[in-house]
């Protein structure tokens, strides 16, 4: 029987990294871990830390990595792509009507905030966060989109939202996606090692904490751009008090 893929379409220095934690726990879920990063970055040119290994370690083509690694069958009856949003970038999006397909948010202020801190001077095309708008009017018209997830909701009440996930996605929720081992796991891209060490401290979602990350002028700027798209997207995620 052919594996339902799913996909979960992040920003950057969300928590997609525990999400792909969460459903790693389950036996009936295979994991992969951001299959089309290679891909982005033969297309882009972009620096990212240890860029040569990324792309020594995955295909280039996205067409080979939509046809041999996302759509491909699996010993399990589902596979979860954690993808970012930005690499999607000279490809086709056609695949995603053969899969299921969620949205992870969050607040454009809290991962401007974090991806600086990596990589000096994040553009808008680094966010995310409006290529996430132009995914989900994609999906909603070809009703392949089945749940949009903000950080802060879930992190507020990680049962609830992810029952409420499990029911949109069509398959039973498991107690066991709220926690995890700590330490590295082998579904990790070698960019682990740059990206993951918070992650790895980690045994479950972590207890929901407010911030209020201060932003220089460049930064704040952007985050007003960002802001419009996640306020839009916001409206249609599932909700923690509901």
């Amino acid at each position: 029987m052919p594996t339902k893929a799913i996909n979960i379409w992040s920003s950057p220095r969300n928590i997609s990294t525990a999400f792909m934690y969460s459903f790693a726990q389950r036996n009936d879920m295979t994991v992969v871990d951001e299959p089309l990063y290679a891909h982005y970055l033969k297309a882009t040119d972009v620096e990212h830390p240890g860029k040569n290994e990324i792309l020594a370690s995955q295909s280039q083509v996205a067409k080979d990595v939509i046809e041999n690694v996302i759509l491909k069958t699996y010993p399990t009856p589902y596979s979860l792509h954690k993808q970012m949003t930005h690499h999607l970038v000279d490809m086709d999006w056609d695949f995603m009507r053969d899969c299921k397909n969620i949205l992870l948010i969050r607040n454009p202020r809290e991962i401007i905030a974090s991806y600086a801190k990596v990589i000096p001077y994040p553009k808008m095309r680094d966010v995310g966060i409006r290529k996430q708008m132009e995914l989900y009017q994609y999906l909603k018209k070809y009703h392949a989109l089945h749940g949009i997830v903000d950080t802060n909701e879930l992190l507020k009440h990680p049962q609830k939202v992810l029952r409420q996930l499990c029911s949109q996605l069509d398959i039973p929720f498991d107690m066991c996606m709220l926690e995890w081992g700590k330490g590295a796991r082998p579904e990790d891209g070698v960019w682990a090692k740059y990206w993951y060490s918070n992650v790895h401290q980690s045994t479950g979602f972590q207890p929901y904490q407010a911030k209020h990350p201060i932003l220089t002028e460049e930064l704040e700027s952007l985050a007003k751009q960002c802001m419009p798209y996640y306020d839009e997207l916001y409206q249609h995620c599932i909700k923690s008090d509901i």
